[in-house]
């Protein structure tokens, strides 16, 4: 039934079966590991197996067709062999076998050239072999070919072309004539020994360049350098085509040169040798004695290979002088203050020596000779100085023959402090470097520091505003300034003596005193400080101003320097007197009508004091007393009174709300009539003398009256 459940009407069978078994047709050897079967072709068959015995090994292969090989097979070995065809089936019955034999193998060759137009050829027997071929040809085709059978194990072969790559083959035979397997060698001939070398020699670099003319590719050159000096170290280099540079040479030393030309066979010496002298070599020994100032001897020690020397000294500033000569020693001038460079060169055909030593000499540094002084005072002289070639350092050094003082310092400048004022110091300025020390002989000169501080000892008063200084002071043709100073202001007086008068000071004021003595020298240090007080001023106004009858007011203007007053009224029946530290005061007991002097004392914080007088003073006249009012009508009042001794004038003030009213009568009478005065008002009423320029005294007593009564 098919899969639709239909029964099949017919039944069909497929069947296969093994292939035909091949018929080997012929087997042989080409190569020592394999051998090559071909057969006839089978139909049906999808492949073939190729199957080689020898006693107890076997070896096969699947191949798709004929032939097919058998590898991994030994050398010189007979093998049984049998093939097999293949399908899907299985595997025929194995075909009738045959019988063959693998070649010889390869012989394993040495080979080397000894020479550069010989190569030698040898090898290790092989087993089975009864000759040898060998064949010998230039690699690049050109030339002839040898071929040469031996049943020897080596073979020679001559008049090569040298340095040439060559082909080499070698293969054995059996007993059949049967060729082995044939190996192929490449080698090359020794290069042919040079004959000649180009040599440049750099005698500044000590370094030479060698160069082969017709350098061959394929050859390396290999330059020696030999000494006869047994110190002295070979040197080489190696090239091709291109140059090669021996480098680090030594100078003073002749050089035996050779060639080596070697390649992959081996090298070749050059039958001839060729000379190199180097450079002398830079003296030695260089030394430079100052033996008269100014004047420098360069010595140094002569070198091998040297024809002259070339001196060279320069100096720090850059100018350059030299001395050809054939021997030691050169001579050159030389100047304070300077650092020399100096250098020795020998020459010789071959050129300059290297660089050797390099010598520095200093001579002594320059001494100053501009000294002088910047700042004078009494115990300090400060000295300057522009600097000099070859300092690094100064030294100061002032010497007044009992005592010697010392500064030191790099800048051009030093103080010398701790002197003595009013004296003369002997000053030296040494300058120093590191190499040569000092230059002693150095001038000197004569200083002199400022003059001494006075002390002022007294201060004398002539009179209010006129004062005299004293000071002790022990210099010598000094001039002395006394300088006062008080505020933002000051006076000054000058004196060749030991005292100087100082006029019109300013009263109430606090003064410093100082004095200061001057000599070419300088200035000394000012003395100490004395304070000057004067007197305190005077007050510039003052007013008296009556306040009752019997007490004043007196006020007055501030006065410089002055902490409190004492004002004094004083007439010939008494005197009103007070202290106080305010600028008024009031006197009591005051008489009226009484003329009175008016002086004020100031007096100052330390007691210092000053009388100052003014102007006299006059007492209001007095006022009346017993003042009465009477009614004279209802629109009049008389006012009575009981006047002063003195014949004074009166005035009636009446005041009040709807009037003022007033009215002055004749010294001769002491009542005074007011009419037409409104009723109904209250009154004050003032009866009061009257002063100059009609002004009246406020302070009489007041009456009121009643405008109703």
């Amino acid at each position: 039934m098919d899969k639709d459940g239909n029964t099949l009407a017919q039944a069909q069978t497929l069947q296969l079966t093994a292939p035909e078994v091949p018929i080997i047709e012929q087997a042989y050897s080409k190569l020592s590991n394999s051998i090559t079967v071909e057969w006839a072709e089978v139909s049906g068959a999808t492949s073939y197996q190729v199957i080689t015995q020898a006693g107890l090994l076997f070896f096969d292969s699947i191949v798709t067709s004929s032939p097919g090989t058998v590898t991994g097979l030994q050398a010189a070995t007979s093998y049984k062999i049998t093939v097999r065809s293949i399908n899907s089936a299985g595997k025929s019955q194995p075909s009738p076998s045959k019988w063959a034999t693998t070649v010889l193998a390869a012989p394993s060759v040495t080979m080397e050239s000894s020479s550069s137009d010989s190569i030698s050829v040898s090898w290790h027997p092989v087993s089975s072999a009864v000759l040898y071929s060998v064949s010998v040809m230039r690699s690049d085709g050109s030339g002839s070919r040898w071929n040469q059978n031996t049943t020897a194990l080596s073979l020679n072969f001559t008049s090569l072309d040298p340095g040439t790559i060559y082909t080499i083959k070698v293969h054995a035979w059996d007993t059949k004539g049967t060729p082995g397997d044939d190996i192929t060698y490449s080698q090359i001939t020794r290069p042919l020994a040079p004959s000649d070398i180009q040599i440049a020699f750099n005698g500044g670099a000590l370094e030479a360049i060698f160069s082969v003319p017709g350098a061959e590719v394929t050859t390396n050159y290999t330059v020696l350098l030999y000494s006869a000096a047994p110190t002295e170290a070979s040197a080489n280099c190696t090239m091709s085509v291109c140059p090669c540079t021996v480098s680090s040479l030594h100078c003073g030393i002749e050089y035996t040169v050779s060639l080596l030309a070697s390649n992959k066979a081996g090298s070749i010496l050059s039958t001839k040798t060729w000379s190199l002298v180097s450079v002398p070599c830079a003296p030695s020994g260089i030394s430079a004695v100052e033996e008269n100032p100014g004047n420098l001897t360069l010595s140094w020690s002569s070198g091998n290979l040297s024809d002259y020397y070339v001196v060279f000294v320069k100096s720090d500033d850059g100018f350059e002088v030299h001395c050809n000569t054939t021997q030691s020693p050169c001579y050159f001038p030389a100047e304070c203050g300077f650092i020399y460079f100096m250098s020795v060169f020998a020459y010789s055909k071959a050129g300059q020596s290297p660089l050797g030593e390099l010598l520095n000499y200093t001579t002594a540094p320059c001494c100053p000779s501009d000294f002088s002084t910047a700042y004078v005072s009494s115990d300090t002289l400060e000295i300057v100085w522009s600097a000099v070639r070859g300092a690094e350092m100064y030294e100061t050094k002032a010497d007044d023959g009992t005592k010697v003082i010392y500064c030191n310092d790099t800048a051009t400048v030093c103080a010398l402090s701790g002197l003595r004022c009013n004296t003369q110091y002997n000053v030296t300025v040494f300058s120093y470097s590191e190499n040569r020390r000092s230059n002693t002989s150095c001038s000197s000169k004569y200083m002199k520091t400022a003059p001494c501080s006075p002390e002022i000892t007294n201060i004398g008063t002539v009179d209010e505003s006129t004062y005299t200084i004293h000071w002790d002071a022990s210099n010598y043709d000094a001039v002395y300034n006394v300088t006062v100073k008080g505020g933002s202001r000051s006076w000054n007086c000058t004196s060749l003596s030991t005292f100087c008068t100082l006029k019109s000071l300013p009263c109430g004021s606090m003064y410093m005193v100082s004095v200061v003595a001057f000599t070419p020298e300088g200035v000394s240090l000012p003395s100490y400080s004395v304070p000057l007080e004067t007197a305190p001023c005077c007050p510039t106004s003052l007013s008296v101003v009556q306040v009752t009858q019997s007490v004043t007011n007196v006020s007055w203007s501030a006065a410089p320097g002055a902490q409190t007053y004492t004002t004094m009224l004083q007439s010939p029946t008494g005197q009103a007197k007070c202290h106080t530290p305010e600028e008024h005061c009031l006197l009591g007991c005051i008489t009226c009508g009484t003329s009175y002097s008016v002086s004020l004392e100031a007096l100052s914080e330390t007691g210092l004091t000053s009388q100052c007088t003014y102007h006299g003073y006059s007492s209001s006249a007095c006022c009346p007393s017993g003042v009465k009012l009477y009614r004279l009508s209802n629109t009049g009042i008389r006012v009575t009174w009981r006047a002063s001794a003195t014949q004074d004038n009166y005035t009636v003030n009446i005041y009040g709300t709807k009037g003022n009213f007033s009215c002055s009568p004749n010294s001769s009478f002491s009542y005074c009539d007011v009419t037409e005065i409104p009723c109904g008002d209250v009154y004050t009423v003032v009866v009061s003398p009257v002063i100059e320029e009609n002004n009246q005294i406020s302070f009489c007593p007041q009456k009121i009256y009643s405008g109703k009564i």
